[in-house]
């Protein structure tokens, strides 16, 4: 996967931590591989960061039941923490937005750009696959 080797879809990650208190993004598939990563935060990490978020995105929605239904489709887990927050979304088939905050984030501003972003997103992930035209060697 080039998006995984070269990371070109980080720039656009890089859009949501416009807003004031937004620290770092990444995309994650659902097996907990890295797809993209913002520019402030290093591959080694944002690796092992989409590992663990692989799992919170799978218990979230394990619990679907737990909102009425075994079959209620999971959107978002928000995670606190003392000093920020995680925010954690479906980006696609498969693929899982994850964005850290500060404590005083505006909520409504982080989760309304990350909603954007992966209307964005969605149109990269399902384009499709570039067939080699050239001529055959």
């Amino acid at each position: 996967m080039t998006g995984l080797t070269s990371n070109e879809l980080g720039w656009m990650l890089d859009e949501v931590l416009k807003v004031p208190q937004a620290r770092h993004a990444i995309l994650l598939s659902a097996d907990g591989m890295l797809r993209a990563f913002s520019k402030d935060i290093d591959r080694d990490d944002a690796e092992r960061l989409a590992a663990g978020l692989s799992g919170v995105q799978s218990i979230s929605r394990s619990t679907a039941e737990f909102c009425g239904t075994p079959h209620t489709p999971w959107r978002q887990t928000l995670i606190e923490f003392a000093h920020g927050y995680v925010f954690l979304v479906a980006a696609g088939e498969g693929a899982y937005l994850a964005v850290s905050t500060g404590e005083d984030v505006d909520m409504e501003a982080v989760t309304y750009r990350m909603h954007k972003l992966v209307d964005r997103l969605g149109k990269e992930l399902t384009s499709p696959a570039r067939q080699d035209t050239g001529s055959p060697a």
